[in-house]
């Protein structure tokens, strides 16, 4: 029986690398449905757009005896969550899709939710409810996308570890906070 080889053939893949070109890293090879790839990506630019704009409220409505800490790490997770929305709206343009930064629709096509707290244990819970959001939504998009984008797959990967981090972050604001 003969093996099947491990690799097309290098005249094979130069040939398919010529054809549609214009397509540029979407190749015969992408085994996903780009559209909706593209569309889960949308979604996951515009809870993380949310996500940016909600923890820049919590910052600079932070007030008490813990503020000043609380407020700096909403500032940071802002600036993570809006190199996650770079990163997305990156990916999308390489799929040949246009990422969607419009405000209008915004929260719709978002998961998460703009709840801004009334108090800093309230902006604290608000923003971990939405990293929760965050985590089983790109945990269900990565199940989704299999092997079929392995790039766009650790991604997002990459993104739910450091919303984990997040959540666990928060987590400890709470607990600090109550003691």
């Amino acid at each position: 029986m003969a093996k099947k080889p491990f690799l097309t053939d290098v005249k094979t893949i130069r040939a398919r690398a010529r054809k549609h070109i214009e397509q540029g890293a979407v190749t015969a090879g992408y085994r996903a449905d780009r559209t909706t790839v593209v569309k889960l990506l949308n979604e996951a630019l515009a809870t993380e757009i949310v996500c940016v704009l909600r923890y820049r409220r919590h910052h600079f409505m932070a007030v008490g005896i813990n503020a000043d800490s609380v407020a700096q790490e909403f500032l940071q997770h802002a600036v993570e969550e809006q190199g996650h929305a770079d990163q997305i709206a990156g990916r999308i343009v390489q799929l040949n899709g246009e990422p969607n930064f419009s405000p209008e629709g915004l929260l719709s096509r978002s998961h998460a939710e703009y709840v801004e707290g009334d108090d800093l244990i309230d902006m604290i819970k608000e923003d971990l409810v939405a990293e929760r959001i965050a985590i089983d939504s790109y945990r269900e998009m990565i199940g989704y996308i299999g092997d079929k984008d392995t790039t766009t797959k650790r991604m997002l990967e990459g993104i739910l570890a450091v919303e984990e981090e997040h959540a666990d972050d928060l987590v400890g604001l709470l607990e600090k906070i109550r003691k």
